[in-house]
């Protein structure tokens, strides 16, 4: 008997001992990653040592710039690629990613091109054409779908955020804490994006930029109406006066009311949408595995004059469609 209430207390005590270490651990990583997740990409730059305006180079490296020398239709392009680089958050530089794909443009190139000399294609204008359009698929269209679908998804994110930084801010504002003190508060409790913005706003302030010109900035950067009614209410306050937590508090109210209202038509939108997404990815999806699983298929009619111009045509047709799609189902709100 005395054997069996020891030995049920050596499984009392062994189970509590477990249970304890366990609960131990839980909370050490609940804690750690509750940390990890507050801390946005700013401050830990700046907790790994890194200068203020080393920091403010490597975050505004490939801040959005314009190129009114270029033409309209290149300008449009450059300003676009830019723009979702930026957006996306990569570690690399815009001049990077364009030489990356350079780089990878020439060795798919060069790859297809053998690959087709050694299953006996003649080397002439259609494998040529061929594998321009195979290596456009692969090295620049497919990348860059990627890309602009992990900026849309930031972009997205920053929209969500912002009425909830606007909060934060009026909360600020009504305790006492000046508009600098305010933006500051913000840099440390709002993650990635928005705390990393506003942190560069606060760097830019502490730097001898004015307040408003680097909101400006930042709603320039990320091209949001939202953000840039909140730089117009701060000018407007600025000049004019008044309770700036109450405008702000309003504008939030409007935020949000409109941000229902756009996921209202997203939703009712959402079949197009998802359409819109089909059509321009399933093309170059279809032609990218066809070609890859069987290139005989089209190196068997490459010579053929229908194909060498009705590759032409179908390239010409797809761009005007994806155009098409996307002032269709970009709907304003």
């Amino acid at each position: 008997m005395a054997d069996t209430a020891v030995r049920i207390m050596f499984l009392v005590a062994v189970f509590v001992a477990v249970f304890l270490i366990a609960q131990t651990f839980a909370r050490s990583a609940a804690q750690k990653k509750s940390q990890v997740s507050a801390v946005n990409r700013r401050l830990s730059m700046i907790q790994s040592g890194a200068d203020r305006d080393q920091v403010i180079a490597q975050l505004l490296k490939n801040s959005p710039r314009q190129f009114p020398n270029l033409p309209p239709i290149i300008r449009g392009i450059a300003e676009n690629f830019q723009r979702t680089i930026f957006a996306s958050a990569i570690p690399f530089s815009t001049p990077q990613v364009a030489i990356m794909m350079a780089a990878a443009f020439a060795v798919v190139f060069g790859v297809t091109l053998l690959v087709a000399a050694g299953l006996g294609a003649r080397l002439g204008f259609g494998t040529i054409q061929l594998a321009l359009l195979f290596t456009i698929a692969i090295a620049i269209a497919l990348p860059y779908m990627v890309l602009q679908r992990i900026a849309a998804s930031r972009r997205a994110k920053v929209e969500k955020q912002f009425p909830v930084a606007l909060d934060i801010f009026v909360r600020a504002l009504r305790s006492g804490h000046p508009v600098a003190s305010a933006i500051e508060l913000l840099t440390r409790e709002m993650d990635d994006p928005i705390g990393t913005e506003f942190g560069i706003v606060a760097d830019e302030v502490t730097y001898g930029a004015d307040l408003v010109t680097a909101l400006n900035s930042m709603a320039e950067r990320w091209d949001l109406e939202d953000m840039r009614m909140f730089v117009v209410s701060l000018a407007v306050q600025s000049e004019t006066g008044g309770n700036l937590a109450e405008i702000l508090e309003n504008l939030a109210q409007v935020i949000r009311e409109r941000a229902a209202m756009y996921m209202k038509v997203r939703a009712l939108s959402s079949e197009g949408r998802m359409t819109g997404w089909m059509l321009s990815i399933l093309p170059v999806f279809a032609f990218v595995t066809t070609f890859m699983g069987s290139p005989s298929f089209y190196l068997d009619v490459v010579d053929d004059i229908i194909f060498q111009v009705g590759s032409i045509v179908l390239v010409v047709l797809y761009i005007i469609g994806v155009i098409m799609i996307r002032r269709m189902i970009d709907i304003e709100v």
